[in-house]
C-alpha cells in the first residue's frame, strides 16, 4: 500500500524516488498591510470630512444664536460692570485667627467684610461681630485639604456666604475675602 503523504515514484534503474513537495504559498503579509493602511486611510479621510461639515454647521449654529441675542438686546441699556448700586455700604469685620480643624497645628488668618444696603441691618456692628464669631466656629470645621486646589477658595467663599446669608437673613449682599493666610 502506499503512502498518503508521499508517493514513492520509481525511476528508470527502479529505485524509489520521493515525491516533490508543492511549491510554498505567496505571502499574503504584503496584502494585508497594504488593505489595512488604505482602511486607515479612507476612515481617517471620511472622519476628517465629517468633522469638517459639522463644525461648519455648529458654527453657523452658534452665529445665528449670537446674532438673534444681539437683536433681542435693548440698545439703550447700558453695561453695568458690578452687581451693586451706589446704595451699598462695606462693613470690615475684624480679623480671626484660629487653628483648622484637621491638621490642628495649622493656623488660618482672614480678613473679611460684609457688604450690605444701606439700612438693611439695624446694628452693623453687632451683625459684623456675629458673623465674626459663626466664622471663627466654621474655620476650626475645616481641614487643609479643603483650601487645597484650584477650586478651594470658590468653594471656601460659597461656604461663608451661604453661612452670612442664613445669619442674616439675606440682608448681607456678600461676604468679601480681603485676605486670606494658612500657616
Amino acid at each position: 500500500m502506499a503512502d498518503l503523504d508521499m508517493e514513492d515514484e520509481e525511476d528508470a534503474g527502479g529505485a524509489a524516488k520521493p515525491k516533490a513537495l508543492p511549491a510554498p504559498l505567496p505571502d499574503k503579509k504584503k496584502g494585508g498591510i497594504v488593505g489595512m493602511i488604505v482602511g486607515i486611510v479612507v476612515v481617517t479621510a471620511l472622519a476628517a470630512g465629517l468633522g469638517m461639515f459639522l463644525g461648519q454647521m455648529t458654527a453657523k449654529t452658534v452665529e445665528q444664536a449670537v446674532a438673534d441675542r444681539e437683536k433681542a438686546k435693548p440698545k439703550d441699556e447700558p453695561i453695568r460692570s458690578t452687581r451693586y448700586t451706589g446704595d451699598m455700604t462695606l462693613q470690615p469685620i475684624e480679623a480671626i485667627v484660629t487653628n483648622l480643624g484637621q491638621p490642628s497645628d495649622t493656623w488660618i488668618r482672614m480678613e473679611t467684610a460684609m457688604v450690605f444696603q444701606n439700612g438693611a441691618l439695624k446694628n452693623p456692628e453687632v451683625t459684623a461681630a456675629e458673623i465674626r464669631q459663626d466664622l471663627i466656629t466654621y474655620a476650626r470645621t475645616i481641614t487643609l485639604a479643603q483650601l487645597e486646589g484650584p477650586s478651594a477658595l470658590q468653594h471656601l467663599r460659597e461656604d461663608l456666604n451661604e453661612r452670612v446669608a442664613a445669619r442674616t437673613n439675606g440682608a448681607v449682599s456678600e461676604l468679601v475675602i480681603e485676605t486670606l493666610v494658612v500657616q
